[in-house]
């Protein structure tokens, strides 16, 4: 039996190549056209969704008041650029994005969710064993936008609920991820805008961007962790035509994340 069958997940695939801005930093795509013409027809007949999970959270008031609730940060612009960004470079069909908990049944439809600002994230009891188990039934969950060894204690605490006896490990080049559809030499730390503007590529004292994971028995990455880098505003921010030396960054997050998803949707 596949392993994504008990969950009837759709699998998916995409990409997005920004343009030569890219080749002054050291990314190559790995096709030949570094902007497609098309939809990358390897693709046709997937679905993919965006799905952002609506998580609990102990935030102080002063943030919510300045910023929201954590689990909405980026959103909907981060989304829907990142969705539009898939669906213009491959064949697959996009659904629109959407909001779930990890209560609603509807979860187990869906192979790929997302947590954002993961140092916030406050699981209750009754969530834990709904996430093990979408996890260990071939869904993929990817946290982005904390930073900092503050922040990264919470999500490992947190993941250590859901999977006390797994280890959290590295993934770095050579692994397939970084060549499965782009070939990215290094992973990449997308600032933030605010610390973009402020000149620093990092903030919170997370000066060094890792990818981890937690793997399944059989090494499939069923938790990527994106730390000390913000993939989300790297999508948010992409359409900003006053921030032109952003674009980079915007072009590094599509890339990176699209990788993700095309890595743990065929692997």
């Amino acid at each position: 039996m596949s392993r994504r069958a008990p969950l009837r997940l759709p699998v998916v695939a995409g990409a997005l190549a920004i343009g030569v801005a890219l080749l002054a930093f050291g990314w190559r795509p790995a096709q030949a056209q570094v902007v497609p013409q098309r939809g990358d027809p390897r693709f046709a007949g997937l679905q993919w969704r965006f799905v952002r999970i609506r998580y609990h959270f102990q935030t102080p008031a002063s943030a919510l008041r300045a910023f929201g609730e954590p689990w909405y940060i980026d959103a909907p612009a981060a989304e829907e650029n990142l969705s539009r960004r898939v669906k213009s470079a491959t064949s697959i069909q996009v659904e629109d994005p959407m909001v779930l908990s990890l209560d609603d049944p509807r979860l187990f439809e869906y192979p790929w969710i997302y947590f954002v600002e993961g140092g916030n994230l406050r699981l209750l009891d009754s969530e834990v064993p709904i996430l093990r188990e979408y996890l260990l039934r071939g869904g993929t969950a990817t946290f982005d936008d904390f930073h900092g060894p503050y922040e990264w204690a919470n999500v490992a605490h947190e993941l250590h609920r859901v999977f006390p006896n797994r280890p959290i490990v590295e993934i770095q080049p050579p692994h397939p991820i970084f060549t499965c559809f782009y070939r990215i030499d290094r992973y990449p730390q997308v600032p933030g805008l605010g610390s973009f503007l402020a000149g620093r590529t990092w903030e919170k004292g997370g000066f060094v961007p890792h990818l981890r994971a937690i793997l399944d028995d059989t090494g499939r990455p069923m938790v990527l962790i994106n730390w000390n880098t913000d993939m989300g505003d790297g999508w948010e921010w992409s359409n900003a035509v006053e921030f032109p030396g952003y674009i980079k960054y915007t072009a590094m997050a599509y890339q990176m994340e699209i990788n993700e998803i095309v890595y743990v949707l065929t692997h």
